[in-house]
């Protein structure tokens, strides 16, 4: 049975548009250390890929034993990370191809992502990439603010989908983490997983995607999401 041409397309925002984990590792690390945690690694930072900057917090918190609240710690590492974010931030090239074609082509779009409305909007206005996937530009933007639960749980993709008036179903998924394609798999969309952390497609979670690029961004074609979206 063929599969249903997709009337919309939601993107994930870090680690799958744009390299941003070096710029959150970054801020995490300098957030940390000035809460008394003084060694905080690249390794122990990629367990949290693809997880909402609040659950993350609310980790790290626990397990360092760190006093501050999470509203208080969350309004720091937002300043931290718009701070590096406004400095630099690199769209992955092939997805900055498929972006502009999708937009050419009048597919509508949405961005939905684990980062707060205030990261999301610096990166798309950094970047360039608001010309696309602004609100301005007719696209939907969700972060993990507006939703009761973030990635794994379905809820941001659901309401991206709502707000672009498309049926689950008929929806496309770009995501770069296990989390992401996990909430993408119960929000009932297609899914295409493009692995950041490597070696961790091998997860589970990424089994249940439609189409994987094993290698990541290396892997990853504009031509190869195109041709696999039906369009």
């Amino acid at each position: 049975m063929s599969t249903p041409r997709p009337l919309s397309v939601i993107f994930d925002l870090d680690g799958t548009l744009v390299d941003s984990e070096p710029n959150y590792y970054e801020a995490g690390r300098r957030l940390l250390a000035a809460h008394g945690v003084p060694e905080f690694t690249w390794e122990e930072n990629a367990r949290f890929v693809g997880i909402g900057t609040r659950e993350t917090l609310e980790i790290l918190r626990e397990t360092y034993g760190i006093e501050a609240d999470t509203d208080g710690l969350l309004a720091e590492y937002d300043r931290l990370y718009l701070e590096l974010a406004r400095a630099s931030t690199e769209v992955y090239p092939e997805m900055r191809k498929l972006v502009e074609r999708l937009h050419a082509e009048g597919v509508p779009m949405a961005v939905a992502s684990g980062s707060s409305r205030a990261a999301i909007e610096a990166v798309l206005t950094g970047t360039g990439l608001d010309g696309y996937l602004g609100e301005a530009a007719g696209a939907v933007v969700v972060s993990a603010e507006e939703v009761a639960h973030g990635k794994p749980a379905p809820d941001v993709f659901l309401r991206a989908a709502a707000l672009l008036a498309a049926e689950p179903g008929h929806c496309a998924v770009f995501e770069d983490a296990a989390p992401g394609v996990t909430a993408a798999f119960a929000a009932g969309m297609r899914c295409a997983a493009i692995p950041y952390v490597r070696g961790s497609e091998s997860d589970p979670a990424f089994g249940t995607a439609d189409l994987l690029f094993r290698g990541g961004h290396d892997d990853f074609t504009a031509q190869a999401a195109y041709v696999w979206l039906g369009l």
